[in-house]
């Protein structure tokens, strides 16, 4: 395989880890790793069990181990990794051994990975067509820099082949088209012209253009390092659609021009969030656990 590898270019910020995917006292164990995508993804899976999936890998959790769904940061995920296996990260684990994670867990932990080689990656939060015949979702992915091809690739760093073959997956993982997965911003767009239903965009009973929104934030936030729970919020996630000024939407709207694809103009998103009170996550946070609101630091 190709030794993926660049230089700290204009993409250097996301060659380099954030607060979420900083291994911290565990970066050795990233040191014997490949380097290639698909070897790497193959260590992300072997590494993670998807809580929604569990049971289809022979897994009964209790509620302690579907506790581990609530650790945001690379550092304590790795932590409760070693405690669970404390074999190299290379070796797949039993099921049983691996730690219980999202998608958000995927695609987080590829995007570690992939920093800690150098390689520009960024979690993407939006909607995925690909689970539900006509629905949109829920959904991360990892997003890298293809140096050879010159563009962003979209890595479904979940799908292994369970699932790949249980939904008949149509594409390749590694390179997931743009109408497969849409970022929060493009699934705004898409609410807000009325070229499909907010109601088929969301997961369980959770749906509707507040949920769009609230994705769509994310996404940004994610964007700017700061990759957030799924059930985190702040700012104008917590907002009503309807209590939204003619000014939020105006702002929302260029936000998604911007961010839509694969944001050829960060340094303009960066500074929209990092001005705007209403988008950028703060010293503390909403966050839902099993529904029910905490106020925490993240």
């Amino acid at each position: 395989m190709t030794d993926l590898t660049y230089p700290q270019d204009r993409y250097a910020c996301f060659a380099q880890y954030g607060k979420m995917t900083h291994p911290g006292p565990y970066a050795d164990l990233y040191t014997a790793l490949p380097s290639d995508i698909p070897a790497l993804v193959q260590v992300v899976q072997g590494l993670i069990v998807h809580i929604f999936w569990a049971e289809r890998y022979g897994l009964k959790l209790s509620e302690e181990r579907k506790g581990e769904v609530q650790l945001r940061t690379m550092e304590r995920r790795l932590r409760r990794t070693l405690e669970l296996d404390p074999g190299p990260l290379a070796t797949p684990r039993p099921n049983e051994k691996k730690i219980i994670g999202n998608c958000r867990d995927f695609s987080v932990t590829l995007a570690s990975l992939l920093q800690s080689r150098g390689i520009p990656a960024r979690p993407r939060c939006g909607f995925g067509t690909y689970f539900i015949p006509n629905h949109y979702e829920d959904h991360w992915v990892c997003e890298y820099w293809n140096e050879a091809e010159q563009r962003w690739i979209l890595v479904d760093a979940q799908l292994d082949d369970l699932q790949c073959n249980a939904m008949k997956i149509p594409f390749n993982p590694l390179d997931v088209p743009r109408d497969q997965f849409i970022v929060g911003g493009a699934a705004w767009q898409l609410c807000r012209a009325g070229r499909a239903d907010p109601d088929q965009f969301g997961i369980f009973d959770m749906k509707g253009i507040g949920f769009v929104k609230g994705d769509f934030i994310r996404d940004v936030a994610s964007l700017n390092k700061v990759e957030l729970l799924p059930w985190d919020c702040w700012g104008m996630i917590l907002m009503g659609y309807a209590a939204l000024s003619p000014d939020d939407l105006s702002m929302l709207d260029r936000l998604a021009d911007l961010t839509c694809g694969d944001v050829p103009d960060f340094d303009t998103v960066r500074q929209i969030y990092e001005s705007d009170p209403r988008l950028r996550v703060g010293e503390s946070i909403t966050s839902f656990v099993n529904g029910n609101p905490q106020l925490i630091v993240p």
